[in-house]
C-alpha cells in the first residue's frame, strides 16, 4: 500500500518536473530530478527485495496511474482558469464571479 502512495507522489513530482522543463526553469527542474531519482532508488530497492511478489509492482503501477490522472486534471483546471482570466487586446474574456 505504501508503494501505491509513493506512485501517486512520484507522478505529481514528474508532472511538476515536466512543467519546469517546458518553462526552462533550470534549477527547479534539476532539484525535482534529484528527488525523483531518490524515489526511484527506494522503489527499485523495494521491488528487488521482494522480486517474486508481482503485487508490489502492481500497487506501484496503480499509484502511478492515479497520480498521473490527478496531476493532469489539476494542471488542466489550472490552465483553463488562467486562460479564462487572461486578457488579450481586442478579445473580451469572462471574468470569474466573486
Amino acid at each position: 500500500m505504501f508503494l501505491f502512495l509513493i506512485g501517486i507522489i512520484e507522478m505529481l513530482i514528474v508532472t511538476s518536473w515536466t512543467k519546469m522543463v517546458t518553462k526552462t526553469r533550470v534549477l527547479a527542474s534539476g532539484g525535482i530530478t534529484m528527488i525523483n531519482v531518490l524515489i526511484w532508488y527506494y522503489v527499485l530497492q523495494k521491488i528487488v527485495d521482494d522480486i517474486s511478489n508481482w503485487h508490489v509492482a502492481l500497487m506501484y503501477a496503480a499509484g502511478c496511474s492515479v497520480g498521473t490522472v490527478i496531476s493532469t486534471y489539476y494542471f488542466h483546471l489550472r490552465e483553463s482558469k488562467e486562460a479564462m482570466t487572461a486578457e488579450e487586446p481586442g478579445i473580451m474574456t469572462p471574468k470569474p464571479q466573486q
